[in-house]
């Protein structure tokens, strides 16, 4: 069976994005359900999967991720990656997404989990708030603090993969990808169409909707908000760019990966062998 990859709520698991997608594996409630049950279930798919990638965002509760880690260390298990990217929450619901894409290819598991760090740097994610008062995922300025109280202020926020925020007037934009890429918007309770203007304006290949992830208030910092992610979405790109960086052996638990850090076992790689340094000539007292 391929690797499974999961997601802690069930907003998190977007719609397959082609046939070959694997399904999304969600995770209901860990931090309310008993410790056996949950243990027992993380138990159950490892064993029908061999490895288990864990993706939820900064703004899952922590009480969640602390059942994650528990239920980690009682199986004793490497075979287990927790992943928290540093994307706004729909990002991250869309990375899970292409790495169940990826899952139905022939990568082995640590390739796979790591990809998940790759694939971070070809998302942009932000979102059109009512108001950045509580926005502490961003840059704010004063001036941008003080036009949160202006009535009917909006302003545009790109978090990933660089900071950037401007008030929503005539001639606003926000630097966008400099390749091809698809657009998934969900709305929160904010009326803006600015959104769609910038989708033309970066050329995306089309805008599709999707249900704003009950994190995404937690995130930015209000409710009042139109979340956007551009992304790749051909599973022969994503393919391309995974297997066309070079590939390591985790020197702990032997898996092999990409980048400098397994997802598995946290480790990363030993300093690189130096030789010693030269000995100083000793003293010799002349017969």
């Amino acid at each position: 069976m391929p690797t499974a990859v999961a997601v802690t709520s069930a907003d998190m698991a977007l719609p397959a994005q082609d046939d070959r997608t694997m399904p999304g594996v969600v995770l209901r409630d860990l931090d309310q359900r008993p410790l056996e049950q949950t243990l027992a279930e993380l138990h159950t798919l490892t064993e029908q999967h061999g490895y288990l990638v864990v993706v939820c965002s900064q703004a899952t509760p922590e009480s969640v991720v602390r059942r994650l880690h528990t239920l980690r260390s009682l199986l004793e298990s490497d075979r287990i990656a927790l992943f928290r990217p540093e994307l706004p929450p729909l990002g991250v619901a869309v990375l899970a997404r292409q790495l169940r894409q990826l899952a139905s290819c022939d990568l082995s598991p640590g390739v796979l989990a790591s990809a998940g760090r790759l694939l971070t740097h070809y998302i942009h994610a932000g979102a059109v708030l009512g108001s950045v008062a509580r926005l502490d995922r961003v840059p704010v300025g004063l001036r941008e603090h003080a036009k949160s109280w202006v009535p009917g202020s909006q302003f545009a926020v790109a978090a990933h993969p660089e900071p950037q925020l401007v008030r929503i007037a005539p001639g606003a934009t926000l630097k966008g990808p400099e390749f091809g890429t698809w657009m998934l918007v969900a709305k929160g309770q904010l009326q803006s169409d600015w959104i769609a203007g910038l989708a033309a304006e970066w050329n995306v290949h089309g805008l599709h909707e999707a249900p704003l992830p009950a994190e995404s208030p937690v995130w930015w910092g209000t409710g009042r908000l139109v979340e956007y992610c551009s992304h790749l979405a051909d599973l022969s790109v994503l393919y391309q760019l995974v297997t066309s960086v070079r590939q390591s052996r985790c020197h702990w638990c032997g898996l092999d990966v990409i980048g400098d850090r397994c997802v598995f076992c946290s480790a990363t790689p030993p300093p690189a062998h130096q030789p010693p340094a030269p000995r100083a000539l000793e003293q010799r007292t002349p017969a």
